[in-house]
């Protein structure tokens, strides 16, 4: 199965690759605002408040991007085990259109609308 999903491995491994550059630029980026922020007198509230909204978002995007290194991660390995391709609630195939446009999908559409709607996905019925 391995080989019959090269194409998607690649896609994945690209994708890890751009969102593992992302967290070292997130990283640059919050170094260089500590060596400003040293520069810069404390105890104006604007700036401490400007300064706390940024760190709120930085902190948010770099939590978007690991949960999303997760999902790459988690797919890369279906891949080596074999089980690329399969829903990982009921086991079904997922529709390799769908792979085609999310290679990190790890559900089938049934499975994904029941998680969008409930919030959880139902027991496999085997």
């Amino acid at each position: 199965m391995a080989e019959q999903f090269k194409k998607q491995r690649e896609q994945l491994e690209i994708e890890h690759k751009r969102l593992s550059d992302e967290l070292v630029q997130l990283e640059t980026n919050k170094s260089t605002a500590e060596e400003r922020r040293e520069g810069s007198p404390f105890g104006k509230r604007e700036e401490e408040a400007t300064e706390t909204l940024e760190l709120e978002k930085r902190l948010a995007l770099e939590n978007r991007i690991r949960q999303e290194m997760a999902k790459v991660e988690h797919a890369m390995e279906k891949v080596e085990k074999g089980t690329y391709g399969l829903c990982d609630n009921c086991g079904k195939p997922i529709d390799p259109e769908r792979l085609e446009a999310l290679p990190q999908a790890t559900l089938c559409m049934h499975c994904k609308a029941l998680l969008a709607k409930n919030g959880k996905v139902a027991p496999p019925s085997r």
